[in-house]
C-alpha cells in the first residue's frame, strides 16, 4: 500500500469518526438513490460511465403503442436481471442501524425493493417497485411475476435473451418488438404499467407524506447514493435543512445537497454506510 493510499485511509476513516460523533444520540432518517444499489450490479442514473438515455416518460407509456412495447419487451428482459440483484453491505449497514434503533427509517428513489429484501422494516418506496403491476384503468395490482409469467407465454422469444443492458428502472435496451405482444389487465382489460413513478409522473401524496413524516420526525438526515437530481429528493433535504437538522451526504460525485450538507463524504455508500454502522450500532 502506497503512502498516499494510508493516507486516504486515514482521513476517511477521521471523516467517519466526525460523522458518528455528530449523529450519536440522534435518530436518523435516511434517503437512498442508484448509488446505493450499484455494488449490487444495478448501474447508476448519473454517476461516471453511466450510459446517456432517454428514460420513458408517463404521457410516451400511455400515448404511443410502439413505445409502450419497447418499454414492456425491455422491462421484463431488465426484471429478470433486477431480480436476480442481491442486497449489498450497505443495504445490510442499514439493516444494522435500523435494528441498534439509530434509523428510523430509509426512504428509498430505487425501485428494486433492495432495501425491503435486506431486512429493512420502514422503508418508503419513493418511487414505486418493479415488484408489483397495476391497471390503469381499474387500480388493479398484479404480482410482478404472473405478468411475466404471461409475457413470456405470449412471446417465446423473451425466454432467451442473449445480452440485456439493464438500466436503473429496470428497463434495458431492446431493438426488435415486430409482433411483441403486451398483456392487458385480466379484470377489465385495461392497460398495465409497473407500479414505478415514470418521468412527467407525481409521486403520489400518500407516499411523499410518509417520506416526510420520516423526516419531520428525525433529528438528522443521511442522504447515501443520490445525486438528488429528482425534486423528490430535493423537497425532502430542503425539509431537513429548513429544521437545521444536520445533513450527511455519502456519494461519488458532486450532488445538488453539497451546498446544503453539513458533512460531504466523498465515498462509496458500501464502505461509509459499514464504517458508520460499526461505529454506531
Amino acid at each position: 500500500m502506497s503512502i498516499e493510499t494510508l493516507q486516504a485511509a486515514a482521513v476517511a476513516e477521521e471523516a467517519l469518526d466526525a460523522v458518528s460523533e455528530i449523529l450519536r444520540g440522534r435518530l436518523v432518517a435516511v434517503l437512498t438513490g442508484a448509488g446505493l444499489s450499484t455494488d449490487s450490479g444495478i448501474p447508476d442514473y448519473r454517476g461516471n460511465g453511466a450510459p446517456k438515455r432517454s428514460p420513458m416518460t408517463f404521457q410516451t407509456f400511455v400515448g404511443d403503442e410502439r413505445a409502450r412495447k419497447r418499454y414492456w419487451a425491455g422491462s421484463h428482459l431488465g426484471w429478470r436481471r433486477f431480480r436476480a440483484a442481491e442486497p449489498n453491505l450497505g443495504h445490510r449497514s442499514l439493516v444494522r442501524l435500523e435494528a441498534s434503533g439509530i434509523i428510523s427509517g430509509v426512504i428509498t428513489q430505487n425501485v428494486d425493493g433492495l432495501h425491503t429484501r435486506a431486512g429493512s422494516r420502514h422503508v418508503v418506496d419513493l418511487h414505486g417497485s418493479m415488484d408489483r403491476v397495476v391497471c390503469l384503468s381499474c387500480g388493479q395490482a398484479f404480482g410482478r411475476d404472473s405478468v411475466a409469467a404471461r409475457l413470456e407465454a405470449a412471446n417465446p422469444e423473451l425466454g432467451s435473451p442473449e445480452a440485456v443492458r439493464i438500466n436503473p428502472d429496470g428497463d434495458a435496451e431492446v431493438s426488435d418488438i415486430d409482433g411483441f405482444s403486451v398483456p392487458a389487465c385480466t379484470v377489465c382489460g385495461g392497460m398495465l404499467k409497473p407500479n414505478v413513478v415514470f418521468f412527467g409522473e407525481l409521486v403520489p401524496t400518500e407516499r411523499f407524506t410518509e417520506a416526510s413524516a420520516l423526516v419531520q420526525a428525525a433529528d438528522a438526515l443521511i442522504v447515501a447514493g443520490s445525486s438528488l437530481a429528482v425534486n423528490s429528493g430535493i423537497r425532502l433535504l430542503e425539509q431537513a435543512r429548513r429544521r437545521k437538522l444536520p445533513i450527511v451526504v455519502i456519494n461519488r460525485g458532486v450532488t445538488k445537497g453539497d451546498g446544503r450538507a453539513l458533512v460531504k463524504l466523498e465515498a462509496g455508500t458500501s464502505e461509509a454506510l459499514a464504517g458508520l454502522a460499526a461505529r454506531l450500532a
